[in-house]
């Protein structure tokens, strides 16, 4: 907060403004890369669902690859954990 560095005093703002949000985020071990990732997978399947006749499909194709929910395929046997 005494560097005379305009960067310094800059992240000094932001760190004492955030404070509370950073002690939780180091106490609780949380971060939003969980978030993020789902949020990748969405945008991808957005785009990949470019064609589909209407939005349902797509929201289908979301809530299925973003779900625990697995579909048995012919002829495949399904993993057990």
């Amino acid at each position: 907060s005494h560097s005379r560095i305009p960067a310094f005093k800059e992240l000094y703002k932001k760190i004492k403004r955030h404070k509370d949000h950073i002690l939780n985020t180091i106490r609780l071990g949380m971060s939003n890369a969980r978030i993020e990732a789902t949020n990748n997978k969405i945008k991808l399947i957005i785009r990949k669902a470019y064609g589909f006749r209407n939005i349902q499909n797509m929201l289908d194709m979301v809530y299925l690859v973003c779900s625990n929910l697995r579909v048995p395929l012919p002829n495949r046997r399904l993993k057990t954990a």
